[in-house]
């Protein structure tokens, strides 16, 4: 990579923060050794350890390449194997930092040049994706199971159409009926002879409960799938709806994992 220009102060103190929570400080003194930085800053707190470290390369090289080095072999792809949300989130905080100095840093462990970001709102939008949207939620496997290539390809209309009639599916996996929308949650849950119970419906707030789990089924249907369906994509403005709707469909799949097959299986 050619020179690249010093960072401001806030821009490393930023950078600092983040890499400090990124690894312990064996793991800091480790790949600062290997990239030849020597760590003067006396220091014990991590981020004040790479803050002092990266003014001071920074300042006697009059470039900012020892830190982008640093950061390219600190969060390296290889280093969260199994772990790609915690690797994803790290990437885009770090994207927004440095995309006022117009760099990213790719999924393939390399930077690249981008357009420079002017002010906060156009960094983080630069650099947001859904993933980030998902810390905390703990999205259901069955969920990307069946979105995972759209998600990553960042294709939410799909990811969403993808992960409703996954859900679809799984209904009819474990209950062996083969209809499709509300015909299926009416046959599958109903409360006379349900094959899939949410609860053992034996008081009026069970099977309320288990009534309103098959509307949420069926409203996730006619409000998620069914306009995704008919709808042009090019009318699909949704990063912010399919982390929701993702969420949701999540839920409803949790809900699943606890549900009871009857014995009335539509095989």
């Amino acid at each position: 990579m050619s020179a690249v220009p010093p960072f401001p102060e806030g821009q490393i103190e930023a950078l600092a923060r983040l890499l400090g929570e990124c690894g312990s400080g064996d793991d800091i003194s480790r790949v600062l050794n290997s990239r030849g930085l020597v760590d003067k800053s006396r220091q014990s707190t991590k981020w004040r350890r790479l803050y002092w470290v990266f003014l001071d390369c920074q300042q006697q090289n009059n470039c900012a390449n020892q830190i982008i080095d640093f950061i390219q072999s600190f969060l390296a792809p290889a280093r969260f194997a199994e772990r790609n949300d915690e690797f994803e989130a790290n990437r885009q905080h770090l994207n927004t930092i440095l995309s006022f100095s117009g760099l990213e840093y790719g999924k393939d462990g390399k930077f690249r040049q981008c357009e420079i970001a002017k002010t906060l709102d156009e960094a983080e939008k630069k650099a947001r994706t859904i993933r980030a949207k998902f810390q905390g939620r703990q999205i259901h496997p069955e969920v990307l199971k069946y979105c995972r290539p759209e998600l990553l390809q960042d294709n939410y209309f799909h990811a969403v159409f993808e992960a409703s009639k996954g859900l679809a599916q799984r209904i009819r996996d474990l209950s062996g009926v083969q209809t499709d929308g509300a015909a299926l949650i009416d046959k599958v849950f109903s409360i006379e002879k349900p094959i899939l119970a949410i609860n053992s419906l034996q008081t009026e707030t069970e099977r309320s409960e288990h009534k309103g789990f098959a509307l949420l089924l069926k409203g996730c249907f006619a409000a998620v799938r069914n306009p995704l369906a008919h709808g042009p994509k090019i009318l699909w403005q949704g990063e912010d709806d399919a982390a929701d709707y993702l969420s949701l469909i999540s839920l409803l799949h949790r809900k699943l994992d606890e549900c009871t097959v009857t014995g009335l299986r539509g095989d």
